[in-house]
């Protein structure tokens, strides 16, 4: 299921529910609906630029390289695109980015209205 976020001073930011969640619920916000008031942004830019630091303090362990390679099969494989890892901080950067504009801004963002 996808997320969508939105804010008067920023373009709209699509998420999956399950990469959202992680977000959410480190700002303690629920999945489903609610905002993020102007107010709260410098917070929730604060935190979210620490979790994206420390996630690229750490590598891609060797458990989620495993099950890439067992989904995708050990023999090569020219009909795909190569294997790409999304890591947090990608997924994070474009709600980051809006959090940002809304802190500066000051405006809310909203989802699930």
């Amino acid at each position: 299921m996808l997320i969508t976020f939105k804010c008067k001073s920023y373009p709209e930011v699509l998420m999956y529910q399950e990469h959202a969640k992680r977000i959410l619920d480190m700002l303690g916000k629920d999945v489903e609906r609610g905002v993020i008031t102007a107010e709260e942004a410098p917070r929730a830019v604060a935190l979210l630029e620490g979790e994206i630091e420390e996630s690229r303090k750490h590598q891609v362990s060797e458990q989620v390289e495993r099950d890439v390679h067992a989904h995708h099969g050990e023999t090569e494989d020219n009909d795909h695109e190569p294997i790409e890892l999304v890591t947090f901080s990608t997924r994070a950067y474009p709600l980051l980015e809006m959090l940002r504009s809304a802190r500066d801004k000051k405006t809310d963002v909203l989802w699930g209205v």
